[in-house]
C-alpha cells in the first residue's frame, strides 16, 4: 500500500488530529477523524440514504465527523494533479496544509 499525505487539521496539536491520505494505487481516501457521537449517528439514520438501504452502521464500518476546514484537502475531479494515482510516491510532496497555494 502506498499512501500520500494530503493534509492535517490546521494548527494541530501533537496527537489525535483529523488527517487525510490518498491510497495511490486505488485513489481511495484514508481519513482519520473524530468518531461521530450517538446524536449524529441517529440524525444520519433518520435522514437515511437511498430507498431500501439500511441505516445501521455495520460492525466493519464507522461513522466519522470530518471538520469542514478539512474539505480543502479532499481532491476534486478538476484537480488532476491531486487525483493522480501513481505506482510510487518516491519524491512526492504533500499537498499544502492550509488553503494557501490552492
Amino acid at each position: 500500500m502506498s499512501l500520500r499525505f494530503l493534509g492535517i487539521w490546521p494548527n494541530t496539536p501533537d496527537d489525535g488530529s483529523p488527517t487525510i491520505w490518498l491510497e495511490e494505487s486505488t485513489g481511495d481516501l484514508i481519513i482519520q477523524s473524530w468518531k461521530a457521537d450517538e446524536e449524529t449517528v441517529r440524525a444520519a439514520q433518520e435522514v437515511g440514504s437511498v430507498p431500501g438501504h439500511s441505516t445501521d452502521v455495520p460492525a466493519h464500518e464507522t461513522m466519522i465527523r470530518l471538520p469542514a476546514n478539512m474539505l480543502q484537502f479532499i481532491p476534486h475531479p478538476t484537480d488532476k494533479s491531486a487525483l493522480r494515482v501513481s505506482p510510487s510516491t518516491h519524491g512526492a510532496s504533500p499537498m499544502p496544509t492550509t488553503s494557501e497555494g490552492r
